[in-house]
């Protein structure tokens, strides 16, 4: 295919505006004209013709060099190979329309031997608006990756081109994220600070209702309050991106992965903590939690259970409470799925709150289609609830809803996660004890198990978890009792000799004590009889001392 380099004027005449060309009485000056390239490309499939022309070199052998360039590019494509042809073809043509510098060859040989974009001008954010569209998951899981890539991934790095995405790039998207926290955290405070001094303005007098005014006008001029982006967002922020550059692996697209290389803050998930009396005690001092997550002991669970014994939905606390369901499990649970007959019932759908819009969804996991063994008061508590649902059905005639779940409405519609969890606070205010969240309740029941010596593998196939290690992980708190005979029965294993020397004492110690409590028992029984005799003794003499009259 044909190609030439060749010199061209760009001087125009200053009267018609036309480029001079030939014309142009400096052109033989050898620093005036610049020199262009022009090479033939393989005709389009409806056999037009089409070229790559670029100017601008200050040689001749500059311009050389770029036409050599261009025709290596060209010959990397086998003559039997019209597929890789077409995409050098067409590569060639949108860098020469585009007037973006030319690719290296061996790069592009890499790339149309992987099978990759030739191109590679492919930006994050295209990549996210692809990879996104392309999600088929759960509607609150779609959302969830749109904000990530809405708030923090296309903000920071979505102009920046897929293929040259590096881990400092990332680095420096985290750490503005960091920068930007403490920068909220200041303003959030100082909004704060403001408010504090504008409730103490009386409400009365001309000049007090002026300085409120002022105070309010400079308020409204601050920041709102914002949340933060905290290390399990930040986490969740580098999980989408990892996912998403991996499909991008996946699709030939790139080579590397950035997001599996970069470091992050860790995230420290709290641990739960039982309420103990002390625990209890400076709560009722502070109001402080000792940690986000706090379980009950099997006594606080059953004064709440007992509490709640007349509420509606008394049987999904109570199922909660022994079971371990997620909230939205317990209220997408059908009664097709429960079966009182054989003491079991099946996790095969839930609830799910998005936003405060609800959607039915299978459980959060394959692990969470799962049996659920029911225990005999469970079962009767269950039955129960079913008559008393009954009774509502009847009541409510043609107005009920026939949704078919285990617990609903007054009129049998869906329960709405984000209600149950405020009734559910409620309740445990009422009841006056400590306080903990309703996926606690989910807490109290592992840890009720653990405490009774149950399989750890069928405590994580009853909580729907897809490996034992989250169970271990997650459920760590210990109830105060089953730590204290796990200590004991601990110590017993070790033969210390001060141990023996100390019981032996402690033996010598206990003999000679009763020794001498029985003869001080035994001095005490002789008192009564030494004492009468002698009072009586002492009587005669003064019957004897007694003048005659």
């Amino acid at each position: 295919m044909k190609g030439s380099t060749y010199r061209r004027c760009s001087c125009r005449d200053p009267k018609t505006g036309k480029e001079l060309g030939t014309s142009c009485p400096k052109r033989n000056n050898r620093n005036h004209c610049t020199y262009s390239i022009r090479q033939e490309l393989p005709p389009r499939e409806d056999g037009s013709r089409r070229s790559f022309a670029r100017g601008g070199y200050d040689s001749r052998k500059a311009a050389q060099a770029g036409l050599d360039h261009v025709r290596a590019l060209l010959g990397l494509a086998e003559s039997d190979d019209p597929e890789g042809t077409e995409l050098i073809a067409a590569m060639l043509t949108e860098v020469s329309s585009e007037k973006t510098p030319l690719p290296d060859v061996e790069e592009t040989r890499r790339r149309l031997n992987a099978g990759q974009d030739l191109i590679g001008s492919l930006t994050v954010s295209e990549w996210l608006d692809r990879w996104l569209a392309g999600k088929r998951i759960r509607k609150s899981g779609l959302n969830r990756y749109e904000t990530d890539i809405r708030v923090h991934l296309k903000p920071h790095i979505g102009n920046r081109r897929l293929n040259r995405l590096r881990v400092s790039h990332l680095s420096e998207m985290f750490t503005e994220i960091r920068d930007a926290n403490a920068q909220i955290l200041e303003q959030n405070a100082q909004r704060r600070a403001a408010l504090d001094e504008l409730a103490t303005v009386p409400w009365r007098g001309a000049e007090n209702r002026a300085r409120r005014k002022a105070m309010k006008a400079a308020i409204d001029e601050m920041p709102p309050f914002r949340r933060i982006t905290g290390p399990a967002t930040r986490l969740h922020v580098k999980a989408t991106l990892r996912a998403a550059l991996n499909d991008a692996i996946g699709q030939q697209i790139i080579t590397f992965n950035p997001a599996a290389h970069v470091e992050i803050d860790p995230v420290r998930k709290p641990k739960a903590l039982v309420w103990t009396d002390e625990r209890i005690a400076k709560w009722e001092q502070t109001g402080e939690k000792p940690s986000p997550v706090m379980v009950w002991t099997p006594q606080q669970t059953g004064a709440f259970l007992d509490f709640v014994a007349e509420d509606r939905l008394y049987a999904m606390w109570h199922l909660i409470a022994f079971r371990g369901l997620r909230r939205g499990e317990a209220c997408g649970q059908p009664w097709s799925e429960t079966n009182l007959d054989t003491h079991s019932l099946t996790v095969s759908s839930q609830l799910v709150q998005d936003g405060w819009e609800v959607e039915a969804s299978g459980p959060k996991t394959d692990s969470g289609y799962r049996v659920v063994a029911l225990d005999d008061d469970t079962v009767n508590v269950l039955k129960q609830h079913r008559e008393r649902q009954d009774a509502d059905r009847k009541e409510w005639g043609s107005a009920w809803v026939d949704t078919g779940h285990v617990f609903t409405q007054e009129d049998g519609s869906w329960l709405h996660p984000g209600k149950v969890t405020d009734l559910f606070e409620r309740l445990v205010a009422a009841s006056g004890l400590p306080p903990i969240r309703l996926h606690d309740l989910r807490h109290g029941a592992a840890t009720l198990m653990l405490a009774a010596d149950i399989d750890i593998k069928i405590v994580s196939d009853t909580l729907g978890h897809s490996d034992t290690h989250i169970t271990r992980d997650i459920y760590q708190s210990v109830l105060p009792q089953v730590g204290k005979n796990a200590a004991e029965a601990t110590a017993k294993l070790v033969p210390l000799q001060r141990k023996a020397e100390a019981e032996k004492a402690a033996r010598k110690a206990a003999k000679a004590a009763k020794k001498a409590k029985a003869k001080k028992s035994r001095k005490g029984e002789g008192k009564p009889k030494d004492k009468a005799k002698a009072q009586a003794k002492a009587k005669k003499k003064t019957q004897r001392r007694k003048p005659e009259k």
